[in-house]
């Protein structure tokens, strides 16, 4: 094998899901069956890398100031759906089961690994629920240890006034996961499921 060839199986084998036979499947197929299909995707790589970036308001995805859910008019802006990773947002969002908007928070508190309130979007949240235009949060975090530890912190440090109606997704999501490996149904159940948190 060559250091080109084993280098760029290094680097896709570093991809989520991808192991050492997928990487070199998938170098191979680049390289020596398609190897057309090489450029076309090293240019999609750079073209997104340069236009994708976080929406200014709910840290979603975005090629311009606003992604498309905070920019849809159908969508209930009232009603915000917290969740960690934008993955999670594409479960939900696949689900068809929600019109409401989002805020990633890129992250969840854990102390063990260093991760304290500062590191995640929480101030953008905050500062839309004191704007007034967040009636709901569905705190859509993962069902375990830390995920938890961020929703106690939420409801403890959202501001008192306006008032808010905090619910968190639990029916149907098994302890220990999470939303971006659920399916549509069980997530469809999670949201039309969902309880008052307190």
């Amino acid at each position: 094998m060559t250091p080109a060839l084993e280098n760029l199986q290094k680097r896709l084998k570093q991809l989520p899901g991808v192991g050492y036979r997928s990487a070199e499947r998938i170098a191979l197929h680049l390289l020596v069956e398609k190897p057309g299909q090489l450029e076309a995707l090293v240019e999609s790589l750079r073209v997104a890398a340069q236009a994708v970036r976080r929406c200014v308001r709910c840290g979603n995805l975005a090629e311009e100031e606003l992604c498309p859910v905070c920019s849809d008019a159908r969508r209930d802006q009232s009603v915000v759906c917290v969740v960690e990773h934008v993955p999670d947002l594409v479960a939900i969002e696949r689900s068809g089961a929600y019109r409401g908007v989002y805020h990633v928070l890129h992250g969840r508190l854990s102390p063990i690994h260093g991760v304290g309130p500062g590191d995640l979007h929480l101030a953008a949240l905050m500062s839309r629920v004191e704007s007034g235009e967040v009636k709901e949060l569905i705190l859509a975090l993962s069902n375990d240890v830390e995920g938890e530890a961020t929703c106690h912190y939420l409801s403890e440090h959202l501001p008192a006034e306006p008032a808010v109606k905090i619910s968190r997704i639990g029916f149907g999501l098994p302890s220990g996961g999470g939303v971006l490996y659920a399916d549509s149904v069980t997530l469809k159940s999670a949201l039309e499921g969902r309880r008052h948190y307190s």
